[in-house]
């Protein structure tokens, strides 16, 4: 499989299918992370039980300082390649990526791994719940030994990226009238995008950038339960993706996202479920997209910042 027709999203069968075969060098990744007021501890779970042979890469650690004290950031170009080479991960390996949720942090992850180049990345859909509901082997315990591989420094894509001088400038036009102006979609709930509810981190407020618009990152997902009760999530197929996008954003909007004729850029809270608008995006064919690394979090600290409220 060449890296050009590796699948954004893979079924757990066809990940069992590629781990199974001996033509394909496959990297399995939990990426799983959690909201910071969240009881669960990720690497303490991913010991518990996780898919065979995987590693477990926490998004937080793999990440550059910010002056703002903001996780998650892109990391560097050799912190991402030093990362690669802790895992085994060459520039051919096929990088499948996973979490506990269903889908929630893992198209972040896709997002980096993409953003540096490494085109030969995937994530599950259904994550490891619908994994295990499919009757496929999990393991637990001590993690087998992995040999430390080579992984050139890469070059990150600096225009899947926006800082907050560019966000900034960007409000400052109307996409639907400047040429050039990139629509802002804001990933977190309705409420907080509104500055109705209260922002998840202390003394941040809530509302939105202006001239951004709100596309509730849930809204791209499908909630499910299995038979045991198991609740996750999993990404809506792209014809319903598409039906969301009109439903938020007005069709004819919708269709210049689409045809690349008006670039985007998505947003949430720490840039986190930013990641999960992209990954419908990029489903549904868009090339022109970005992502504001900081989100509101980096946006709303800055006393200086905008902030506009539709209470």
């Amino acid at each position: 499989m060449s890296s050009a027709s590796v699948p954004l999203v893979l079924s757990p069968t066809q990940v069992h299918a590629l781990t199974l075969s001996k033509e394909n060098s496959v990297r399995l990744l939990d990426v799983t992370w959690f909201m910071p007021n969240s009881p669960r501890n990720a690497s303490e779970e991913f010991k518990l039980r996780r898919l065979p042979g995987a590693q477990f890469l926490d998004i937080d650690h793999v990440a550059s300082a910010h002056h703002l004290g903001l996780k998650h950031m892109m990391p560097t170009q050799r912190v991402f390649a030093d990362a690669c080479e802790k895992f085994g991960i060459t520039p051919a390996s096929h990088v499948i990526l996973y979490d506990t949720h269903g889908i929630f942090s893992s198209p972040r992850a896709l997002f980096m791994f993409r953003s540096f180049g490494h085109e030969n990345s995937s994530i599950i859909d259904g994550g490891l719940p619908l994994w295990r509901l499919e009757g496929l082997p999990t393991e637990e315990g001590p993690l087998s030994h992995v040999e430390k591989s080579t992984y050139p420094t890469p070059t990150l894509n600096t225009k899947a990226i926006r800082n907050y001088e560019q966000i900034v400038s960007n409000s400052a036009l109307d996409p639907d009238v400047d040429s050039g102006a990139e629509l802002v979609l804001d990933a977190r709930s309705r409420g907080r995008y509104l500055g109705k509810d209260p922002e998840p981190r202390p003394g941040i407020s809530s509302g939105h950038i202006p001239r951004s618009l709100s596309l509730a990152f849930n809204l791209f997902l499908r909630k499910q339960v299995g038979d045991d009760g198991t609740e996750y999530t999993t990404m809506l197929p792209p014809f319903e993706l598409r039906k969301v996008l009109d439903a938020s954003i007005g069709t004819e909007r919708a269709k210049l996202v689409v045809k690349g004729e008006m670039p985007v850029v998505t947003s949430c809270g720490s840039g986190m479920t930013a990641g999960i608008l992209w990954l419908g995006l990029k489903l549904l064919g868009v090339d022109r997209i970005g992502l504001y690394d900081e989100s509101w979090t980096g946006y709303a600290m800055r006393s200086t910042s905008k902030v506009e409220k539709l209470t």
